[in-house]
């Protein structure tokens, strides 16, 4: 019967440090910008090099 009780005080005391998380996550504004994750895909990185098989791709293409 001890361990009962002691798993329910771990498990309780868990959850309480994830809603403690939770809270401090949502003052710092971790979740304060839900619309930019969603159109990010939508553009193309310039920047990043490009992969040997694209190349190679862009190459036959050109001839």
């Amino acid at each position: 019967m001890s361990v009962i009780y002691m798993t329910i005080s771990i498990s309780l005391l868990l959850a309480l440090g994830f809603l403690v998380a939770f809270i401090w996550s949502v003052r710092t504004g971790q979740f304060e910008d839900d619309y930019s994750p969603s159109v990010r895909m939508l553009y193309d990185n310039k920047d990043e090099p490009q992969s040997t098989d694209t190349v190679m791709e862009q190459e036959d293409n050109d001839k």
